[in-house]
């Protein structure tokens, strides 16, 4: 049986206030590979995730004050659409635990998950009010796992994954009218989670069947009941995720082990033109993550710029990659970014923000390179790195074609 939702006693909560103003903090003017904040006991600490609003004008992260041996944890939300980023702190009358999640929503508020027993996990809204931070309590869900899914397109809403033996449930824990609410159930277990749309109907999962077999990335359909229909079918027996996807373009960037081992690789959203598995998104000394692709190319998903994490010895750095340049491009990323947080502008422009010694809440703009070998123009910060060509494409022939339109019910 689903797990039974805990609705607030509270009545409704008033209209959010409106956030007070605050002064920008400057971006920094320095060099990309400034220190990071140091805590006292001097201790470089790891950069928290900072997750974005689906319409990336917020952001939000827990962030930690006090010793480096003790320290409280609390969320803080980053502006980002205005003249200047800021950050605003939300904190309580009691720390944060580390664990806890939290997410943006489009109207500035932040959604935070807690975890308060083993099988127990509230949701409350946090925002500012005058000197403090206001909440609204939505309600609980009692169930042992549970993780978040990015915002609806719409920047109001947010769902949630519940695994269970057989199924996994998903549930509506922000944008609903009387706290958590039950959206559908889906047969195996289910991970990842990409919107495919802007309407906030179409949701990929990554989803392994009862009994055992490969991963396959499927598409629910939350208008109907929670449809599942295929999406990818590279072969038989490989495990094919969906990592991201471009509603404008239709571009797709995938993982599967279908060439022999894992590897990144690119579709189009209804081609039947197979996945293709380009030789320069598989370097040797470094293992890649996209977390984001260029908006607004419509119907061009080969123009398409995306942003890619790449982790290897050194730690994490920026790659840059286009479909139809045939060429990852890497640089330093700034001082104190959280790893794979960023997003890129219509024109190109990608957007890193970053917090370091002398500039808590920062924005560095790094603009989409050519196919030539000339360095990329950054603006707000100097460039620590350089561009490194790695070879032409060398696309994968996988016979089975991918990722056309609905098939069978799942």
């Amino acid at each position: 049986m689903p797990p039974v939702p805990t609705a607030p006693p509270a009545p409704p909560a008033p209209a959010v206030p409106p956030v007070p103003a605050a002064s920008p903090a400057p971006a920094s003017s320095g060099a990309w590979t400034g220190a990071a904040h140091l805590p006292p006991g001097g201790s470089r600490p790891v950069p928290q995730p900072l997750v974005l609003s689906a319409d990336h004008a917020y952001a939000a992260r827990l962030t930690r004050a006090g010793t480096a041996g003790e320290p409280a944890w609390y969320p803080e939300r980053w502006t980002l659409d205005g003249p200047e980023p800021y950050a605003v702190p939300l904190p309580l009358d009691q720390p944060e635990e580390a664990e806890a999640d939290v997410l943006p929503l489009s109207d500035g508020r932040v959604l935070i998950r807690r975890r308060v027993s083993a099988d127990r996990h509230t949701f409350s809204l946090l925002y500012p009010t005058g000197p403090g931070t206001g909440e609204l309590l939505l309600g609980a869900l009692d169930c042992p796992d549970l993780r978040l899914l990015p915002p609806s397109p719409d920047g109001a809403g947010v769902l949630a994954l519940l695994p269970g033996a057989r199924s996994t449930a998903v549930w509506r824990v922000a944008g609903g009218e009387f706290g958590p609410e039950h959206v559908t159930d889906v047969p195996g277990r289910c991970s990842g989670g990409t919107w495919l749309d802007r309407a906030g109907r179409l949701l990929a999962l990554d989803r392994r069947m009862p009994g055992g077999g490969p991963v396959k990335a499927v598409v629910v359909d939350l208008e109907r009941g929670g449809e599942v229909t295929p999406l990818l079918q590279i072969a038989p027996e490989s495990n094919d995720r969906l990592l991201m996807a471009d509603a404008d373009s239709g571009l797709l960037l995938v993982r599967s082990d279908a060439p022999g081992h894992d590897r990144l690789g690119w579709g189009v959203l209804g081609s039947t033109l197979p996945v293709r598995f380009p030789e320069c998104l598989h370097p040797a000394d470094g293992t890649l993550t996209p977390f984001a692709v260029q908006p607004g190319q419509m119907l061009m998903p080969e123009s398409c710029a995306v942003a890619l994490r790449v982790d290897g010895a050194a730690g994490s750095w920026v790659g840059l990659w286009r479909p139809a340049g045939r060429r990852l491009h890497q640089y330093a990323a700034p001082g104190g970014w959280p790893p794979g947080s960023g997003f890129w502008t219509r024109e190109g422009v990608l957007h890193l923000p970053y917090a370091q010694e002398g500039a808590p809440c920062a924005v560095a703009l790094l603009e989409a390179p050519g196919d030539d070998p000339r360095p990329a123009v950054t603006h707000g910060t100097g460039t620590s790195g350089t561009t490194h060509a790695f070879g032409v494409c060398k696309p994968v022939p996988l016979g089975q074609a991918p990722l056309t339109g609905r098939g069978v019910p799942g």
